[in-house]
């Protein structure tokens, strides 16, 4: 299963100065101190969660800041003990930038720069910390190191700038702690007439460290058919859930639990697997193995925290797990395809699927049906995300950009209209790069997440969606 868990190790640091026992002014040690005590507190404070979690520096010496540059072994190896998942260089003053330098190199981690706004000024001109200027230096020596890094501008530690960079920031690391090994399991094979889903497991395993993992097609039908006999009173149970949620006339109880088979089926794969995503043959195989689609356990799952994505997707697996850890598992994903244009908007199109979307996603005065046994409605409006994985010709790319949902015609299936900007333009990027009518969403805005998260993947380029 996917992790979003955080441990942030805080590296606050000051300017190394010989005269530091003595000094009085600019650089004094003790404003710095002050930074570095005001900061810390108010972090743990405020974005410490179930989730999120601080290691500091209060260990190292007297004044918990790294000013010397035979303290980085150190440090180095303290936040390696305690598995931090990046750091965060605070600048409490001017800062050392080779210090910095070293640490950010040493630890290979997602590193996140930033330093208070000064703001006090004496009347006869005195200043004492100047951490803003110390942040120029510290990033051109990043840069000259080669590691990639994210920044928070110049600014109170109350500002919302600081709460909007500092969450941002989150969502980057629990993207990049989940991709990198990211567990696929495979069940079924590739349906044959979609070979626009296909991929190269070599590479992906090559270049981004995936474990891409197989259940065949016999294996799975004789666990939906263990399933389906051994857990009636837990399918009895789910139904009458199930029944409190959708307009289910027409459906006999057996067809409408032999679909609830499929969510303790892909439950069990997960377990045995040890998966953080799966990709799962549907609509093919699934009816001959079984007599049943899993287009709604797949609903289903998503709002437990499971990604099962449908028609055999690998790349789309991926897209959504990248999603689903930019909100930090917050808020499911959907697997919607560029399906058709909306005949009432020319800048709109229908983003579709028969079935997988999950039900807490739905508009509020929606009525949830199932249509050819499938999840059917329409889904809530508002500001979205839009993403897709593709690899081409050994080259990987992130698309990625945010939308808003507009007025569309009913249809069956679970859906939204979507509208861009120029429509006529995306279709032409889509159809002339790599990617297929596949692609992932999620509700909120995280297309600025997406591209930062790409610093971290070297073989990864972040593609933007309407340039």
């Amino acid at each position: 299963m996917l992790n979003y868990k955080l441990k942030i190790g805080l590296v606050p640091e000051r300017r190394y100065i010989a005269d530091w026992k003595t000094r009085k002014g600019i650089f004094a040690p003790k404003y710095a101190i002050e930074n570095k005590d005001h900061i810390i507190k108010y972090i743990k404070e405020n974005f410490s969660d179930a989730e999120t979690e601080f290691t500091d520096l209060e260990w190292l010496n007297e004044e918990g800041l790294l000013s010397e540059n035979s303290d980085v072994d150190k440090v180095r190896d303290y936040l390696k003990s305690e598995k931090v998942d990046a750091i965060f260089i605070i600048n409490c003053n001017f800062g050392n930038e080779e210090a910095a330098g070293q640490i950010a190199k040493a630890m290979e981690l997602p590193v996140l720069l930033w330093g208070p706004q000064d703001m006090s000024f004496e009347e006869d001109g005195s200043r004492f910390t100047d951490s803003q200027c110390g942040l120029f230096a510290i990033s051109k020596q990043l840069k000259r190191l080669k590691v990639p890094f994210s920044y928070i501008e110049n600014c109170p530690v109350e500002s919302d700038i600081f709460t909007e960079g500092i969450k941002k920031f989150f969502s980057v690391v629990s993207i990049v702690k989940n991709f990198k090994g990211l567990r696929i399991t495979q069940v079924g094979t590739r349906l044959n007439p979609f070979k626009s889903v296909m991929s190269n497991e070599l590479e992906l395993t090559e270049k981004f460290g995936f474990n891409l993992q197989n259940v065949n097609m016999a294996v799975a039908s004789l666990k939906l058919e263990k399933i389906y006999t051994e857990r009636r009173a837990d399918l009895e149970r789910d139904l009458e859930k199930l029944k409190s949620q959708y307009d289910l006339s027409g459906y006999e109880d057996d067809a409408l639990i032999k679909m609830l088979v499929f969510v303790y089926f892909y439950i069990e794969i997960f377990e045995e697997t040890n998966a953080d995503v799966l990709s799962s043959e549907c609509w093919t195989a699934m009816p001959q193995a079984f007599g049943s689609n899993p287009c709604l356990a797949m609903s289903i799952l998503y709002d437990m925290g499971y990604i099962v994505t449908c028609e055999s997707d690998i790349h789309g697996a991926v897209s959504q797990a990248i999603l689903m850890c930019a909100t930090r598992g917050k808020t499911p994903p959907l697997f919607g395809e560029f399906t058709t244009r909306n005949p009432m908007n020319k800048n709109s199109e229908l983003l579709w699927h028969c079935g997988p979307f999950p039900y807490s996603m739905k508009a509020e005065c929606e009525k949830a049906t199932l249509f050819n046994g499938k999840p059917s409605f329409r889904v809530k409006d508002g500001e979205y995300t839009i993403a897709r994985f593709q690899g081409d010709a050994g080259k990987y790319t992130l698309l990625g950009g945010n939308f808003h949902t507009t007025l569309g015609p009913k249809t069956f299936g679970t859906y939204m209209w979507a509208e861009f900007g120029d429509l006529s333009k995306l279709e032409k990027k889509l159809i002339n790069g790599p990617y297929i009518h596949h692609m992932s969403e999620v509700y909120g805005t995280y297309a600025d997440v997406l591209e930062e998260f790409c610093k971290y993947v070297p073989e990864l380029e972040f593609d933007p969606l309407e340039e």
